[in-house]
């Protein structure tokens, strides 16, 4: 039987208030995407970044919700229509105090998880270069995304392990306590044994699985030297994960105990990017760790595309800027060739609109306003 090709999700409008430093902006979206012009500080990152709150429940940038929330405002609320997604219809509306209110096709949803996903989207930007030459807590979020919006088994695991770890830690800062007993450490250890199993079992999984592709992605690009992935934990190696931490968690309540902080589970390990047997990050010039950011969000589409069954949104905020000619056009080669989805690319500048997205129409902002479609 020949399998059936994903659908395509389109945005189709989207409703902004008080985002950012976007007060008001109701548009609709044509079809094949738009390239959004304007200089820098004006508001194209703020609009791509409401569209993606709409996939990720909060900043693809990692700020605070009431941080989002335009100066003077008391709320914001972000609500799109979509083709191509399980929900058509999906609006979030988050209070300075942090409360979210959602729908999901006019019915309102006290849980999360249901809108977690509801529109698709990948983001390419210059700043993904943190996913390279970040911390190891950079590359733990971009997995946590990417593997909580693709099983639903990982996202139940990974919510159950932060809560139990943040009782471990609290019983261990107790535990400092003149009287208090060590018990209660060791009570919230079995849940962590067990979710964080599930977490390194689907991490090791999902690397195993996307580090042939991310290698040929990286060649693909124009890489020479061999690039790979992999998942760098103390439990990757471990025929029962949930055994081995466990054991790891006992083993260390002593020093944990002193140190006030849980040091052995998934929360501390890392995605291991290398060239040829050497860490990226240390010896990769800037344009290979561009290489290597950008393949690494292209893994992350084909995950969402596969989980979904939907080619996913693709949002680019100017992620050519730094990169060599010769780079760029590979990467807008694999773009074209793959046959991505709905595509919204931000530049600061008409001639930054890249060749390939030259029959995009053409849409400017100034001071957080959108205006009309130029011809």
């Amino acid at each position: 039987m020949t399998p059936v090709p994903p659908s395509r999700v389109t945005l189709d409008s989207i409703s902004i208030r008080d985002f950012r430093n976007i007060a008001r902006a109701d548009v609709a979206l044509p079809p094949d995407g738009i390239a959004l012009v304007g200089d820098n500080g004006q508001g194209k990152t703020n609009f791509l970044e409401a569209i993606a709150y709409l996939q990720l429940l909060r900043s693809m940038r990692g700020v605070r919700d009431r941080d989002l929330t335009r100066f003077g405002a008391t709320a914001f609320h972000v609500a799109a229509e979509s083709s191509g997604t399980a929900v058509r219809r999906v609006g979030i509306g988050v209070d300075r105090s942090g409360k979210k209110r959602i729908t999901l096709d006019g019915v309102e949803t006290q849980r999360l998880t249901d809108a977690l996903g509801a529109l698709p989207s990948v983001c390419f930007s210059p700043a993904d270069i943190a996913l390279i030459a970040g911390a190891p807590a950079e590359r733990r979020r971009y997995l946590d995304i990417a593997l909580a919006l693709s099983s639903k088994r990982y996202l139940a695991a990974l919510r159950q392990y932060r809560a139990a770890l943040a009782r471990r830690n609290a019983a261990l800062r107790q535990a400092t306590r003149p009287g208090a007993r060590s018990s209660s450490v060791a009570a919230w250890e079995p849940a962590l044994a067990e979710h964080g199993a599930t977490i390194v079992e689907e991490r090791r999984a999902w690397v195993t699985e996307g580090g042939t592709e991310f290698a040929r992605l990286c060649a693909d690009i124009g890489e020479r030297a061999p690039m790979q992935i992999a998942y760098d934990s103390p439990l990757a190696d471990a025929p029962d994960v949930r055994g081995a931490l466990a054991e790891a968690l006992q083993r260390g309540r002593d020093h944990d105990a002193r140190r006030m902080v849980t040091h052995a589970g998934p929360h501390r390990d890392d995605l291991a990017v290398t060239l040829g047997a050497r860490e990226l990050r240390l010896v990769g010039s800037a344009g290979q760790q561009r290489t290597a950011a950008i393949a690494l969000r292209l893994l992350e589409a084909s995950t969402l595309r596969e989980a979904a069954r939907a080619e996913p949104l693709v949002l680019l905020d100017d992620p050519f800027a730094e990169l060599d000619a010769r780079r760029a056009a590979r990467i807008l080669e694999l773009l074209r060739a793959e046959e991505r989805g709905q595509t919204i690319v931000a530049v600061p500048r008409d001639d930054d609109v890249p060749e390939a997205f030259t029959r995009l129409e053409r849409w400017r902002v100034t001071d957080g306003v959108l205006s009309g479609v130029d011809a």
